[in-house]
C-alpha cells in the first residue's frame, strides 16, 4: 500500500502568510527606492538649475556700471543698491556694451583724445574705435532700437568718474526723468571715430575714460512674490536715457527660472550677493515639496 503526503491546511494557511507578508515588505522596498530615485534626480535637476540661473545673471553683472545699479520695489519707488533692504525685490542696472568690443580695433576705444582738436563738444575724438561696427552690433541685439547712425536711437555714453543712482535717468513707475550721467550719443558720418553728444546733454565737463551702453537690465520676481511660487523674469532692452523706452516693462523678457520660492540680493563694498531657491512643485508627487537654495557673489 502506498502511503501520499501532502501539506495540511495550516501548513499552506502559514505559506500563504509568510508569501504575503514576504511580497508587502518587497513592495515597500521597491517603492522606497523608485521615490529615493525620484528625489535624488529632482535635487540633481534643481542644482543644476539653480547654478545656470545664478550664473546668467552673474554673467550680466559683470559688465554693470556699478554706480547704475539700485534696488526697486514693486511700486516704482528705488534706491541705490547699497542702501537697500528685503523689501525692494527687483535688482536693475545699465551695463557697458561689451558685444560691440569684440572687434579689431575694437567697437569703441573707451578713451576720448582731449588734446586732439576734433574734441570740441558736442564732437568726442575717440581714436582706435570702430564705431560702425558698434552700430552695427547694437542694432542688432537691440532689433534696431539703438542706432549710432540715428537721432533718436542714441547710445549712451557713460564717463567712468563717480555718480550717484540718481544721476542715471531711473524712473519711478513710468516717470521719465532723463540722467545727466547718461549723454545720448551717435557717430559722425564721416569719420569712424568720433562720437557726437545729443545737443541737449552736452555737459560742462569731458573726461578722458568712457564706456558706451545700449542697454539695461533687471531681474523681477512675477507672480505671487509675497509667496513661495513665482517666477523670475530677465528684462532688456530698454534704455533709461530715452524717453520713450525708459521703463523695463517696455523691454524685452525672458523667463530665467519658474517655481522660485525665494530670490534676495544685498551689496556688501563692492560686492554683490545674490540668493536663490528654487523648488519642483512636487512633481515627484510624494508629497513634499523639494527645494534648493544656492547663493553666489559677484564682484
Amino acid at each position: 500500500m502506498v502511503s501520499k503526503k501532502a501539506f495540511t491546511m495550516i501548513e499552506l494557511v502559514m505559506v500563504i502568510v509568510i508569501l504575503g507578508i514576504v511580497a508587502s515588505i518587497g513592495s515597500d522596498i521597491v517603492l522606497s527606492l523608485y521615490n529615493n530615485y525620484l528625489r535624488s534626480r529632482t535635487i540633481n535637476t534643481l542644482e543644476s538649475k539653480t547654478e545656470i540661473v545664478l550664473e546668467q545673471i552673474a554673467k550680466r553683472l559683470q559688465y554693470r556700471i556699478k554706480d547704475s545699479t539700485i534696488a526697486r520695489k514693486a511700486d516704482g519707488s528705488y534706491r541705490a543698491l547699497a542702501g537697500s533692504d528685503s523689501t525692494y525685490s527687483i535688482i536693475e542696472w545699465i551695463s557697458y556694451s561689451n558685444e560691440s568690443l569684440l572687434s579689431n580695433p575694437p567697437g569703441w576705444s573707451g578713451f576720448i583724445d582731449l588734446n586732439d582738436g576734433n574734441t570740441t563738444r558736442p564732437n568726442l575724438k575717440t581714436h582706435d574705435s570702430n564705431l560702425s561696427f558698434a552700430s552695427e552690433t547694437m542694432s542688432a541685439l537691440t532689433d534696431g532700437d539703438i542706432n549710432l547712425t540715428v537721432e533718436g536711437k542714441e547710445a549712451a555714453l557713460i564717463f567712468r568718474t563717480p555718480y550717484n543712482a540718481e544721476n542715471f535717468g531711473w524712473g519711478n513707475g513710468n516717470v521719465n526723468t532723463l540722467g545727466v550721467a547718461t549723454l545720448r550719443v551717435t557717430k559722425n558720418n564721416t569719420d569712424d571715430d568720433i562720437l557726437i553728444i545729443n545737443a541737449t546733454d552736452v555737459p560742462n565737463d569731458i573726461y578722458e575714460h568712457y564706456v558706451l551702453a545700449h542697454s539695461a537690465y533687471a531681474i523681477v520676481p512675477e507672480g505671487n512674490i509675497t509667496g513661495t511660487d513665482f517666477n523670475l523674469t530677465l528684462h532688456y532692452n530698454y534704455q533709461p536715457w530715452i524717453a520713450a523706452r525708459n521703463n523695463y516693462a517696455l523691454g524685452s523678457t525672458a523667463t530665467l527660472a519658474e517655481h522660485v520660492s525665494l530670490f534676495q540680493f544685498k551689496q556688501d563694498d563692492t560686492l554683490i550677493r545674490l540668493k536663490l531657491c528654487i523648488h519642483d512643485n512636487n512633481e515627484t508627487g510624494t508629497g513634499d515639496r523639494i527645494a534648493i537654495c544656492k547663493e553666489k557673489v559677484v564682484y
